[in-house]
């Protein structure tokens, strides 16, 4: 299983040249069943790599623009009248796909993004008074630009809290930046791409994630972090224990990831910032906006808690 893997990776890097580790975590992602955002300024290359990640997997794949006038219904779909049956009929919208881009999901209304939510957190979707499963599997990646850019609005901390991971590409090393000045990959590499993987591999790599054996003295670690977090006194809002359950996810999956069926304390601390700092609520800044604030906190109280042996 792990050539599998690194071949997903393999294929990633070749159209998306940048940060390696954001890739590394992206895999994580998938493979603990999570959806990721992805932050930062424009042209580091998110879309390419949400893209890069939809095309190396053999599956259905939707992209959402998100913009101010989107509505829920443009997401989720809507029902429309069947004239030679004289009914309604549910038209499934793009949500309805194993992997969906939501591109800069902060540029549409905090209606539309709510819109969301089942969707990310059960894998269902409820119209017309019936539930509709999503393919398995299912992740959503969206990408937004910073809060201070204009024409943005905030993600509520409900849907924030969707999220596996919160990652910043930053901008590429210059040796990286010199390659992709000279193949341009978004053009060149990413159309003919070609997947490394089917949906069912990815299905039974999350399920060999899942049986990633997580110590009892790791899980009293996670607990001891996500106390901390509701303790402190710099946070408004600790670490909720759908918090402290997304931070094991994300463990057995780096620890597979790794090659490894059991965890060890650093796949719990190197998760700690991108699994929790978005889902924790500052006193100075009562808003999730002020990302740095709620990492260098995040990362105090993971010093303060002991690491097992």
């Amino acid at each position: 299983m792990q050539d599998r893997i690194e071949a997903l990776r393999a294929n990633i890097v070749s159209v998306y040249m940048g940060n390696v580790q954001a890739v590394d975590r992206l895999i994580v992602c998938l493979l603990a069943r999570g959806h990721v955002l992805i932050e930062d300024v424009p042209g580091v290359g998110k879309t390419v790599l949400a893209n890069a990640l939809a095309r190396s997997i053999r599956c259905s794949f939707s992209r959402i623009q998100c913009t101010p006038d989107l509505l829920p219904a443009d997401v989720t779909g809507t029902s429309i009248y069947r004239q030679d049956s004289h009914s309604f009929e549910f038209r499934q919208g793009p949500i309805f796909a194993n992997v969906v881009l939501a591109d800069e999901i902060n540029r549409t209304t905090p209606r539309t993004q709510s819109a969301m939510l089942e969707a990310m957190s059960d894998g269902t979707v409820s119209a017309e008074g019936g539930v509709f499963p999503l393919p398995q599997p299912f992740m959503v990646v969206a990408t937004q630009n910073p809060y201070e850019f204009e024409g943005t609005y905030f993600l509520p901390e409900n849907q924030l809290d969707r999220f596996l991971m919160r990652l910043s590409l930053g901008y590429p090393s210059p040796d990286d930046e010199g390659r992709i000045l000279a193949k341009q990959p978004a053009r060149t590499a990413l159309p003919d791409l070609q997947p490394a993987m089917g949906a069912d591999e990815v299905i039974e790599l999350q399920r060999k994630a899942d049986a990633v054996r997580l110590d009892r003295s790791l899980v009293d670690y996670i607990v001891a972090i996500a106390t901390a977090t509701r303790n402190s006194e710099d946070l408004q809002v600790g670490v909720s224990p759908r918090g402290a359950l997304a931070l094991a996810a994300a463990a057995r999956a780096t620890a597979f990831v790794a090659g490894r069926d059991y965890c060890v304390p650093d796949d719990i601390v190197s998760n700690v910032l991108p699994v929790c700092a978005h889902r924790v609520i500052s006193r100075t800044y009562m808003h999730q906006g002020d990302t740095l604030t709620t990492r260098r906190i995040m990362q105090r109280v993971l010093e303060s808690v002991p690491s097992p042996v």
